[in-house]
């Protein structure tokens, strides 16, 4: 149930925020085991101009950029997982945009379960609730 906001230099492109959603839900499901059907993706553009790394545009750099940003449930992975998912997605995002910046991030954050949720229930509601059907 990660949400994952993606932002990349470049002019906005159907197909490529697609093949973006696409990658990221797999590599999501495959790292951090989350489930790729309640995993939601957005998608922003920022023209090169406008995206800067070292006091220079990614125009001057005549490269690409990216920036993940994810929220999962904290304690839910371990370090060597979010290890193995933060290469994977630098490597998916060189393939997708054709080589990115040294300067390209993604950002884990881990939020308490009772302060995350979707569909009006917490994270911490779901899992107590699931615990007790299971008794």
């Amino acid at each position: 149930m990660p949400i994952i906001n993606v932002s990349v230099t470049g002019k906005p492109d159907a197909k490529l925020s697609a093949a973006i959603a696409k990658d990221i839900t797999e590599i999501t499901a495959t790292h951090l085991r989350k489930d790729p059907t309640i995993t939601a993706v957005a998608v922003s553009y920022i023209d090169q101009q406008h995206w800067f790394a070292g006091g220079r545009s990614l125009a001057e750099h005549g490269t690409n950029t990216f920036w993940l940003d994810i929220k999962v449930v904290d304690g839910t992975n371990t370090k060597l997982e979010l290890e193995a998912y933060l290469k994977a997605i630098f490597e998916a995002f060189g393939r997708l945009l054709g080589g990115v910046h040294e300067e390209s991030y993604a950002f884990v954050h881990e939020v308490p379960a009772a302060a995350y949720g979707f569909g009006g229930k917490s994270q911490e509601f779901r899992f107590i609730s699931g615990r007790l059907k299971a008794a």
